[in-house]
């Protein structure tokens, strides 16, 4: 499947990558915004890139062949960029892109367990040398357990019963198995039953929204002073975190708004470059649909 990185012209533009400057694309997935990082870059800008992915890394090393000794892989989180970048020899850094989402090898790729609708194992692992696994949730957490994943990851608003419906049908072997029992039980509305469901678990199986807010402050850590950071979100619980982050940074005082005196002595650490989320235009709609749900926001060290 082709890879088509999302708002790819709005993050070079907001990112301003210039020739000599060092960046950090915390999720490479199969490397098209770090190509874009390196290129605008040229001839010295240098690139630290980050994955859980071991495959990923494996993909974006042989797409990136030609970039040389310029770009540097590592196999970790983003949320670990703070500690590492000054190893690597990334101190100066000026720009730091988080994509948040699920690259299209990874959906495509059945043996990962991303997509109901293509059969495989219940895995979703972006690092596959963990153990928690999606299998392990679905067949042995407890009915509450399972319920409040699906409604604090997926919004799920008939999470108890979908909850109760998997403790009844399991053990479950398969996603397909898995979306089947949910579609037959639960009405279809504008998207498929277990759409919520599947990314509730992806989640909770990564740790994904932790990881967010450990990685914005890591982020923000390695900037030099006019350094940006943006990031890329495709749900309302990641637009949610970096919008209110992205927020609370750029306050000079976050002291309750019925306090008449400011005490914290709280200071902004950045200042807000997009005021509203970018969208991705009509046109990028309809040579990647999955690109609609896409929101860029993007901060400037101070």
């Amino acid at each position: 499947m082709k890879h088509i990185p999302v708002l790819y012209s709005e993050v070079l533009e907001l990112l301003q990558p210039r020739p000599g400057g060092q960046y950090i694309d915390g999720t490479l997935g199969a490397g098209g915004h770090t190509k874009g990082l390196l290129e605008a870059s040229a001839p010295d800008g240098r690139a630290l890139v980050f994955d859980r992915d071991a495959e990923a890394i494996e993909y974006a090393q042989k797409r990136l062949l030609s970039y040389g000794e310029r770009v540097v892989f590592v196999n970790a989180s983003y949320s670990a960029m703070s500690e590492m970048a000054a190893e690597y020899g990334f101190t100066s850094v000026e720009g730091v892109l988080l994509d948040l989402g699920l690259s299209s090898r990874q959906l495509a790729d059945a043996g990962r367990g991303f997509s109901f609708s293509l059969e495989g194992p219940l895995d979703m692992r972006f690092d596959t040398s963990t153990e928690n696994t999606a299998a392990e949730l679905i067949n042995y957490a407890d009915e509450a357990e399972l319920a409040a994943i699906f409604r604090q990851y997926g919004e799920v608003r008939q999470s108890s019963r979908i909850a109760r419906l998997i403790v009844a049908n399991r053990p479950f072997r398969s996603t397909t198995e898995l979306a089947d029992i949910i579609a037959k039980d639960v009405r279809r509305g504008r998207i498929h039953p277990a759409t919520q469901v599947f990314q509730a678990l992806r989640i909770a199986v990564n740790d994904e929204l932790a990881e967010l807010e450990r990685g914005i402050e890591a982020a923000v850590n390695v900037l030099v002073p006019g350094g940006r950071l943006a990031i890329i979100s495709f749900h309302s619980l990641e637009d949610r975190i970096v919008k209110h982050r992205f927020r609370e940074l750029s306050k000079e005082c976050v002291c309750p708004p019925e306090q008449p005196i400011c005490t914290c002595d709280a200071k902004a650490t950045v200042k807000r470059i997009t005021r509203s989320a970018v969208k991705s235009s009509d046109e990028e709609v309809a040579k990647n649909p999955r690109s609609r749900s896409a929101r860029l926001r993007v901060v400037e060290k101070l």
